[in-house]
């Protein structure tokens, strides 16, 4: 996918968001959630270089991504290769707090990551002593497009 930056007249939706989670609007960061808003899913900070080639620097891309993840706008998922994979966050999350309990859905054959919304990680019951601070869920197969 190449980089297409969109006028602020067409993209009234990224400025919303930007504003909604207390965001200064730069063009850095309009750049990174159009990627957001584009790729229906997960994406690591590798993808987003890729994608936006000479346009931002590593050290840019990263502090963004912090501070998307700090304001609520996106969220983590552990990747089942390690790697860090970063999500668009529903309306249920702000500064500091996130809410997920759907599950990761990863295509085994694109490796592409998406939230399942509709789908959310089962309770569990810890032994007396532990306390639950997060939980996670991927589940592997194909996805509609390899299916």
């Amino acid at each position: 996918m190449d980089l297409v930056i969109i006028p602020d007249n067409q993209f009234n939706m990224d400025i919303s968001l930007l504003k909604n989670h207390d965001l200064s609007i730069t063009e850095n960061r309009k750049i990174i959630l159009q990627l957001f808003l584009k790729a229906k899913g997960a994406l690591s900070q590798s993808d987003i270089e890729k994608k936006t080639r000479t346009n931002l620097d590593r050290v840019t891309v990263y502090r963004t991504l912090q501070t998307f993840l700090d304001k609520g706008l996106v969220h983590l998922i552990p990747n089942t290769d390690n790697t860090l994979l970063y999500a668009l966050c529903g309306d249920e999350c702000s500064t500091g707090k996130h809410q997920h309990d759907h599950v990761h859905f990863l295509c085994t054959n694109c490796d592409h990551t998406t939230c399942i919304e509709e789908v959310t990680v089962p309770a569990v019951k810890l032994p007396k002593g532990f306390k639950l601070t997060k939980s996670s869920m991927i589940i592997e197969g194909l996805c509609q497009n390899c299916h």
